[in-house]
């Protein structure tokens, strides 16, 4: 059933703005640990499916060898790294843009099989939405025409932004108030992918980003500041249950480890001087203590290392 105007504008009301971005760090190692393709492709939607549970705004996937591996030209297939990046992408997408921004690839073979996950911006055909996601198309604007380029947006009519962007790109679109329901094509602004969420308190997925190495997971953050609170997540990391409350911040960090911890991960990078890897951030928990296996693998840990410090996050 669709909300109605009245509806929407009470939900938009209750809903509290949060001015603060959550990011987490995880090695693409994780990916090759798994025996076959299928669970490969199960374990990256277990971490977008967690990922956006807890809106999480950004997933950094880094080198833990910082190797800078490459996909090689035989087999047409990514390393671990690209892979997970990929996929995590691919399913963040809403579903009527993938053909067109993702190619056929082998990485996206078994990407039907996973769940959705079903984020506000995965909108279905007839959804009356004031902003949508969509794909510049590329189709020629007639000279001395109102309005930019045509995107399209999953609905049953084309949209006509403000701008000419070049065709392909994804944008954020505001819809506007048609003025004639017979118009050939709705009309919209494109907007930053921030606004939905400041306008509106809604979630709008994550961002992915690469990074070479461990190091440069804090060297290249995209946030102006940098991440102004860090957390390592390990078992040898002091109980999340002492810990009482974080810090107020703008951009929290969470890093997680593969198969061989964190303390690999630095042993791997040359480039960072710290002799402990606790050294590198402000808090290092141990998310799950007293845990009843001896080993907790990484998409686990997201998973309970989200749900036990989202209580911490929103106070």
């Amino acid at each position: 059933m669709k909300k109605s105007k009245t509806e929407e504008e009470k939900h938009v009301k209750e809903v509290t703005l949060t001015p603060h971005t959550v990011s987490i760090a995880l090695p693409g190692s994780i990916v090759d640990n798994a025996q076959s393709a299928e669970l490969k492709t199960y374990l990256v939607g277990q971490i977008a499916r967690a990922a956006v549970v807890f809106q999480v705004d950004e997933i950094v996937v880094f080198d833990e060898q910082g190797s800078g591996r490459k996909a090689t030209p035989i087999s047409h297939r990514s390393d671990g790294n690209t892979f997970l990046a990929r996929l995590l992408q691919y399913l963040e997408t809403p579903q009527y843009l993938r053909k067109q921004l993702f190619p056929m690839h082998p990485d996206l073979r078994l990407a039907g099989l996973l769940n959705p996950l079903d984020c506000p911006h995965h909108m279905r055909l007839d959804d009356h939405t004031s902003f949508r996601e969509g794909v510049v198309l590329d189709r020629p604007i007639k000279q001395g025409a109102r309005g930019g380029s045509y995107v399209d947006c999953g609905m049953r009519k084309n949209v006509q932004i403000d701008k000419l962007l070049k065709p392909g790109v994804r944008v954020t679109v505001r819809i506007q108030e048609s003025t004639k329901p017979s118009s050939k094509h709705h009309r919209g602004v494109a907007v930053s992918p921030l606004t939905p969420g400041q306008e509106l308190g809604l979630y709008w997925g994550y961002n992915v980003r690469l990074a070479s190495n461990f190091g440069s997971v804090f060297t290249e953050c995209p946030f102006q500041g940098g991440y102004d609170v860090t957390i390592g997540t390990s078992e040898r990391g002091d109980s999340v249950d002492a810990l009482a409350a974080l810090p107020g911040f703008r951009h929290l960090l969470i890093v997680f480890g593969g198969v061989k911890g964190l303390e690999y991960s630095l042993e791997c990078d040359s480039s960072l001087e710290e002799e402990e890897v606790s050294g590198l951030f402000h808090h290092y928990l141990n998310t799950c203590p007293s845990q009843g296996s001896r080993t907790i693998r990484t998409e686990e840990a997201v998973l309970i290392s989200l749900a036990s410090l989202r209580p911490l996050i929103k106070r």
